[in-house]
């Protein structure tokens, strides 16, 4: 008899996903586990596969359009079977809660889960320079302004697509800089390619699915939480020194690579959970019915992925080392670039961490992640003249970071002395290490 193929709820945020394109055309004979189409979530472009074996008799809908979750997208019948004239596909009735106050709220429990491998986010089209090297738009557009030849690259995307790591990769492995045109040499100078301008083309780009879903919970968390910030300058130079004794303690393998290399941002994660739970009234979101407080210190850091941004998430943070997060964040950050993430890796959270120090960005605010109630926007740590204990000018190294709080379940003190704390131990971090 008929099966119907439905459109996937492929987690609970998900209400409708793009029919990206069709991987198999009509009268082609498909298995269990075939893929047939690419549909485009709003966390990542996925594969649809064929439930069962036999021929895939109909195609119920044209590439491109959005389609809600458990509408009927394709018919697979038996072989040498005919698909009835009047045969009518039946959706599922899928709920339409996009906000699961259950799955938001109840502390993360510590087991292995299932993990389900989701390909690289393909918010544009896939393309292939002259070498037939196929390759994301932002890597090209990398390749080009650092001088890097696709041609020599494998790429680790999707059917061997060259994506934003790779072009990473290739450039950290001792690729130059070079002005667009010309070919690399020792004249070449990195400081010159900071200033290629590139072409500039008129035309419309269709939003992604991440993209629509990354601006319509902005626009719902500016418009419906009460948002105030808080701002603080952190002293990092003890942090700084930290950091650098601890990296030089790390064993090293028989290349002489070490096991691992702590960054300012695993030091940030960790003293924002410690702070969380001295202050566990700030571990909290707004619900309806009441104040939900967290059983877990749960840490989502932003991490930014072609097309968008996702936020792993460090779940029990306040009872990881500093090593452990340091791994774990790199883990997960690795896999959200690679479209990777399990559901349980980047759903929920307690608190949110936006680091934008890298791109020497010195103050932002961030807007809050409902049902989070307060994100951290850290800037660059930098050289600054401050006045010491004895009343002398002195340079030191200095970080501001911003908190945006929901007003609603933080109020000014609360949200004051969570930021005090988290500046406290970043500026006595052996508090962190005891």
């Amino acid at each position: 008899m008929p099966t119907d193929v439905l459109m996937p709820q492929l987690s609970p945020t998900m209400t409708e996903g793009k029919l990206s394109k069709w991987v198999k055309k009509e009268g082609d004979e498909v298995n269990i586990g075939t893929v047939i189409a690419e549909i485009e979530t709003d966390k990542a472009t996925m594969e649809v596969e064929a439930t069962e074996d036999g021929i895939l008799a109909k195609l119920l809908s044209d590439a491109g359009k959005d389609i809600a979750v458990g509408t009927p997208i394709a018919v697979i019948t038996e072989e040498g079977e005919k698909l009835p004239t009047n045969y009518k596909p039946k959706a599922k009735v899928v709920s339409k809660k996009v906000e699961p106050k259950k799955e938001a709220i109840k502390p993360t429990p510590k087991v292995e889960t299932p993990k389900v491998e989701m390909p690289k986010p393909q918010v544009q089209p896939i393309m292939a320079d002259r070498s037939g090297k196929k390759s994301s738009p932002l890597a090209r557009r990398l390749a080009a302004e650092w001088g890097i030849p696709l041609d020599n690259i494998s790429g680790t995307g999707p059917h061997g697509r060259i994506i934003q790591a790779d072009i990473e990769n290739a450039r950290a492995n001792g690729v130059r800089k070079t002005v667009a045109g010309a070919a690399p040499s020792a004249a070449s100078s990195p400081a010159k390619a900071e200033f290629v301008m590139q072409p500039l083309v008129n035309e419309l780009v269709e939003h992604s699915t991440m993209r629509k879903v990354i601006a319509k919970r902005l626009v719902e968390a500016k418009q419906t939480v009460p948002h105030f910030y808080l701002t603080v300058d952190v002293m990092m130079a003890e942090a700084l020194k930290a950091r650098q004794t601890i990296n030089a303690m790390a064993p090293v393998d028989g290349a002489g690579k070490p096991s691992y290399k702590l960054s300012v941002n695993d030091m940030i994660i960790k003293a924002s959970a410690l702070a969380l739970r001295q202050h566990p009234n700030a571990n909290a979101s707004w619900m309806e019915e009441g104040l939900q407080k967290h059983g877990s210190v749960d840490i989502a850091v932003a991490v930014s992925i072609e097309g968008g941004l996702i936020t792993p998430i460090l779940h029990q943070a306040d009872e990881k080392s500093l090593v452990e997060l340091s791994q774990e964040i790199k883990d997960l950050a690795a896999k959200a670039r690679a479209g990777k993430l399990t559901p349980e890796q980047y759903q929920g959270g307690t608190f949110s961490i936006s680091n934008l120090g890298m791109y020497g960005i010195k103050h932002f605010d961030a807007i809050i992640n409902p049902p989070q109630s307060c994100i951290l926007a850290c800037g660059m740590a930098e050289k600054r003249p401050v006045v010491n204990a004895l009343g002398q000018v002195e340079a030191t190294d200095v970080m501001t970071v911003t908190m945006s709080v929901d007003h609603r379940v933080v109020d000014g003190a609360l949200g004051a002395e969570l930021l005090q704390s988290i500046k406290k131990y970043l500026e006595n971090p052996i508090a962190m290490v005891a």
